[in-house]
């Protein structure tokens, strides 16, 4: 990964001291100089940044004629006592836009008699408007569709709404189809100029506007004033991937402001009590941008990869009834602790597909796997991407049913780098695909399973032509060096004056140089049950010499052993806990330091104890032994780290594999399923494959086979759930898929047999290769 520091440009005296008015008992030069970076160089823009009431907001009819018509109609639905439905989407955006019209078209509408919502299944259902979605509504006597965060490329389903005599109108932020929908009216940033304020409005804060323009045209008819919506439009808008500048930044301090104003209260007498729950759950006190980004956003997220049925969401965010609230803010903190356990799941899979890729001729990664739950693929990618540098798409065929001629289809989701539109780079390919639909830098889609290899090969082509031999490298910028003597209240404060950060406002990372690590521990989290959660993080000191006390932090889905040993340095997020009521740093990058592997080097010098009595090694602690005879260099990987973390000497001491013939571990396998289909027991993937003796991708490929078989295997949380149709015909021979699984069975037996007899000279080169990588 490449590191760079952003370009450093010392700021005049004034501004420095104009910095320091809003940061009194510091002296303002850190604030200053991210202020100067980021283009705000006088006093005026420095107000308006920091100090909301300094800033004049755009009117929402600034959207023209759009939202006269969208306010036009509204006005005839409710003269007419006509049926509204607001559409809207499964996530935080969504979610948050469909709560904010459900409470401000409710001031206009009778709520549940003239006023409903729909939150399309993300597990059943795509983004956007459907079909099957309009008949239902339709059969309800529906005669307006206003949807939000959705809507503007759904020509199709807007014109079948027609035709069942259902106007739409769309309020919108996603890209533009080439020409205007058909619809009543469409209120979408997209069509103002990129400088305009109002540009890079979010769903919720588009939908915002729409009620905005409303309480505006009837100022007469609400009961409740417009900023009872701000705390909403604040948790959707830094949720989502907008750039919080102009209103959106405006409006994201309001919400802010009144989020923290609103939990200091007694839960009695909150507005919002399920939001104050949720606060509670996540231990955060809704004063901090990061408590949305951290907290509360990733777990409204949660409920719909999980569930797939996002809809109570809607009521967890405006319901007044405590007791109700309480229970389903638990029901998604506990959907939020089974999220990162299958998150940490599928990363460690796509992490071993990723190390076969050759990523020196990829410069778009398409993984696809029918076992991995479409949930999480979208957070998965978005890890992938910035490890790898390269827009990552993950696929899964889990839950999805066969089109009419009997193949399946794909779904799953795509995430980008800076430098790469993602959403133009798939639309390319359009022909290939079911549907799809996003934005610059995250988008979702769908596509016959048997078109994947065409559709990975077309993109990387795409792309490596648009980049015209530009390499792909993954980048982290640091804005300020720092030392461990600054980290503290006062740098917390100036840094704090540019919040909220997000998109063309990011958090400002930290350089920490020569710096490095003690008291680290790592450990499971744990959910409201008291259950471990396979999501690790590490807690830790850090130090340098100028340093006369250790300063806390924590690296989240990161082991202690991944910590560099010496000197090293680090790029970090400075934070404030609110639940230890300390500061701290986020670690987010961490490399050994020049003086560190000058300083620092030690022996890579490996014992060999391959087919030996190694039972007196196990009484030297200074000794790291490596029992299980691997597949693959990865499989060393880790244990190097641990003997390097702990100052261990790496002794191999594996036993020639007792391989048994692939064919016995196919009829083990079938015996395995049938057992499991007559009992109706669970089993994970480890139990199968410590009782197989195979790895994980070669488990994969015997699924398939048993599929033929007639056969499914169905995730359940951790469990996998084993049925089989005696009367099934299979789908296709299953020789084929048979034949799959015991070459791979033969391959990885092939690799342990290397293993137990390449000579120590080559596992000491690559081990020493590996070490210096590492370092």
């Amino acid at each position: 990964m490449q590191w760079i520091l952003a370009t450093t440009e010392e700021p005049p005296h004034w501004f420095i001291e104009a910095a320091q008015k809003y940061a009194p008992s510091s002296r303002g030069v850190f604030a200053a100089q991210l202020f100067w970076q980021r283009g705000i160089k006088t006093e005026s823009q420095l107000a308006a940044f920091i100090n909301y009431q300094s800033y004049q907001p755009a009117s929402g009819f600034e959207f023209g004629i759009e939202m006269n018509l969208a306010v036009q109609r509204l006005q005839q639905a409710r003269l007419n006592q006509e049926k509204v439905v607001i559409w809207g989407d499964f996530d935080a955006d969504g979610i948050t836009s469909t709560a904010v019209l459900w409470d401000g078209l409710g001031e206009f509408f009778s709520q549940h008699s003239h006023l409903s919502y729909y939150i399309p299944n993300r597990l059943k259902e795509s983004h956007g408007l459907n079909q099957s979605g309009i008949d239902n509504l339709a059969q309800q006597g529906c005669k307006l569709i206003v949807t939000c965060d959705t809507g503007s490329t759904n020509i199709e389903e807007i014109i079948y709404a027609q035709t069942v005599g259902i106007d739409v109108i769309v309020t919108d932020h996603h890209t533009l189809p080439p020409e205007r929908p058909p619809v009543i009216a469409i209120i979408n940033p997209r069509y103002l100029s990129s400088d305009h304020p109002l540009f890079h409005l979010s769903g919720v804060a588009v939908a915002y506007k729409l009620v905005e323009a409303l309480y505006q045209t009837f100022p007469d008819i609400p009961l409740h004033p417009l900023s009872d919506l701000w705390d909403l439009v604040a948790v959707g808008l830094i949720a989502d991937l907008v750039q919080l500048s102009g209103d959106c930044r405006y409006l994201a301090q309001l919400g802010i402001q009144q989020l923290q104003a609103d939990y200091k209260q007694p839960p009695e007498q909150r507005r919002r009590p399920g939001v104050g729950r949720l606060l509670e759950l996540c231990q955060k006190s809704g004063d901090r941008p990061t408590d949305i980004s951290f907290g509360l956003g990733p777990r409204i997220n949660a409920v719909s990869r999980i569930q797939g049925d996002a809809r109570f969401c809607v009521e967890l965010l405006t319901s007044r009834d405590i007791q109700r609230c309480n229970q389903l803010a638990e029901e998604t903190e506990l959907a939020n602790s089974r999220r990162k356990s299958l998150q940490k799941d599928v990363q460690t899979q796509v992490s071993q597909k990723v190390s076969q890729l050759d990523l020196s001729t990829t410069t778009v990664i398409v993984l696809e796997d029918p076992q991995w739950p479409v949930g999480v693929l979208g957070l998965v990618a978005g890890q992938v991407a910035q490890e790898t540098g390269r827009p990552t798409i993950l696929l899964s065929t889990e839950g999805m049913e066969s089109l009419e001629d009997g193949t399946l289809f794909a779904r799953g989701s795509a995430r980008s780098i800076n430098s790469v539109d993602l959403y133009q780079l798939v639309k390319e390919q359009a022909h290939l695909l079911h549907r799809f639909g996003g934005h610059p830098y995250a988008a979702g889609l769908s596509l016959r399973a048997e078109n994947i290899p065409l559709f990975t090969a077309a993109i990387n082509q795409k792309l490596r032509q648009s980049l015209g031999g530009t390499t792909l490298t993954p980048t982290v910028q640091a804005d300020l060096v720092v030392t461990v003597a600054d980290l503290g209240k006062d740098l917390f404060l100036e840094l704090k004056l540019l919040e909220p950060c997000g998109m063309g406002n990011p958090v400002p990372k930290l350089l920490i140089k020569n710096c490095w690590f003690e008291n680290a521990w790592h450990r499971n989290q744990q959910d409201l049950q008291g259950k471990k959660i396979q999501y690790i993080k590490t807690e830790f000191d850090i130090r340098d010499d100028g340093s006369k006390s250790p300063f806390p932090g924590i690296w989240w889905g990161h082991y202690k052993d991944e910590l560099p040993i010496g000197k090293c340095d680090c790029i970090a997020e400075l934070d404030y806990n609110s639940y230890k009521k300390r500061y701290e740093i986020r670690l987010i990058a961490v490399r050994s330091s020049l003086d560190s592997q000058l300083g620092t080097s030690r022996s890579t010098e490996i014992l060999d104890w391959r087919n030996q009595d190694y039972a007196e090694l196990k009484t030297q602690p200074s000794i790291l032994i490596v029992e299980d005879c691997p597949t693959s260099w990865d499989d060393l990987r880790p244990w190097l780290r641990r003997s390097l973390y702990h100052h261990q000497q790496l002794a191999i001491a594996w036993s020639s594999p007792q391989n048994p013939p692939p064919q016995e571990i196919w009829l083990n396998l079938v015996g395995i399923a049938k057992y499991l289909h007559r009992t109706q027991q669970p089993v994970t993937r480890l139990q199968l494959l410590e009782k197989l003796g195979i790895s994980d991708p070669t488990l994969h490929s015997g699924f398939k086979a048993l599929k033929y078989l007639g056969f499914t295997v169905q995730r359940q949380d951790r469990y996998l759930q084993i049925s089989w149709n005696q009367t099934q015909k299979p789908e296709k021979p299953p020789e084929v898929a048979i034949n799959y699984f015991l070459a791979a069975v033969r391959e990885e037996q092939f690799q342990r047999e290397y293993f137990a007899t390449v000579p120590l000279s080559v596992i000491q080169t690559m081990i020493a290769f590996e070490s210096v990588n590492f370092r």
